[in-house]
């Protein structure tokens, strides 16, 4: 990097294919694939091994985060902890046309026995897409079912019937801390940020074969039973701490030991970002600019932009009504 002055940063993302993907993902984040795979997921901020964004456009295009987190780091992240020198989330859209399997992640401690570099993975969803007759969400177990219920179900293959579930509506977010058992419905679009982690342990794949590999996933019962937190009971949509003030609605979702999210929603300019924090900025409703140092950067609907520490605050200029969300690293 040098010294040349940092700037909001938007990353090209890194698309998956995943059985249960859709299509919608390319179109949603503005770009094309070359290919008709099913794509589950779209990485928009990664400093996973191996899936490192790459920054799209400005003087550091072609750069990674990696790098830039290389480089120097404080510039990047202000004084947020780096655990190993990591970037400390992963942010990610997901396009679930089918169910995604029966599944748990570990937690910090669990992740470190396998490994340097290995993180446990809270995380959080937004829903910004759901079919109001086929969509669902699980999220923790139901109430009263016990490890023992549960082994009996996954035995059974009934594992999704010990799980809270609901149906999902756009806007909700719901927060799973590691150790929490899951599954995202089909018909749904999200946005997940998360731990920089990439460790999933799969339970339960509702009986369903590979159209590739003519076979069914590999599952991981042993390591899923032992992450796995029987007291965690049902995990509803939060409710957020909600400020309306000067046309614009903000939203607190969520606050834990790994990040912060926010909504906000207006038509009129506003601050994002923080001085001397590191924030991700998502688009996920309308488009605009952001003014930062007298210079301006358009987005519309899927774009992100992380604002270094060293770039601070900016403001969100709307050309229509527009909903971000944003991202904070604790302290």
């Amino acid at each position: 990097m040098g010294l040349s002055p940092l700037y909001p940063l938007r990353f090209e993302p890194i698309f998956t294919t995943n059985l249960w993907g859709g299509r919608r993902l390319p179109a949603y984040l503005n770009r094309t694939v070359d290919h008709d795979d099913p794509i589950g997921e779209a990485w928009v901020l990664s400093d996973v091994d191996g899936s490192p964004s790459r920054v799209a456009d400005g003087p550091l295009a072609g750069r990674t985060l990696r790098e830039l987190m290389a480089a120097d780091p404080a510039r990047i992240v202000g004084a947020a902890k780096t655990p190993q020198g990591r970037f400390p989330l992963l942010l990610k859209f997901l396009d679930a046309r089918q169910e995604l399997s029966v599944q748990v992640h570990p937690n910090d401690e669990q992740a470190a026995k396998l490994g340097p570099g290995k993180f446990g993975k809270t995380e959080a969803w937004v829903v910004l897409d759901a079919d109001p007759a086929t969509s669902r969400l699980y999220a923790g177990f139901a109430e009263g079912v016990s490890a023992a219920d549960f082994c009996t179900a996954l035995a059974e293959k009934a594992a999704p019937k010990t799980l809270h579930a609901f149906t999902p509506k756009p806007g909700d977010c719901v927060f799973l801390e590691a150790g929490t058992v899951h599954a995202i419905g089909a018909d749904l679009l999200l946005f997940e940020v998360q731990q920089t982690s990439d460790i999933t342990y799969r339970l339960y794949d509702w009986d369903r074969v590979d159209a590739k590999t003519k076979q069914p996933r590999p599952l991981h019962i042993d390591e899923g039973l032992a992450c796995a937190d029987f007291q965690r009971g049902p995990c509803p949509p939060v409710g957020p701490a909600v400020a309306v003030g000067d046309g614009v609605r903000r939203e607190g979702l969520v606050t834990c030991a790994y990040f912060a999210l926010e909504r906000f929603t207006a038509q009129v300019p506003f601050r994002v970002g923080a001085a001397n924090r590191c924030r991700a900025v998502v688009c996920v409703k309308g488009s605009g600019e952001l003014e930062s140092r007298g210079a301006r950067y358009a987005f519309r609907t899927g774009d992100v932009f992380l604002l270094p520490a060293e770039v601070g605050a900016c403001i969100a200029l709307p050309a229509e009504p527009v909903t971000l969300l944003e991202c904070g690293l604790p302290e």
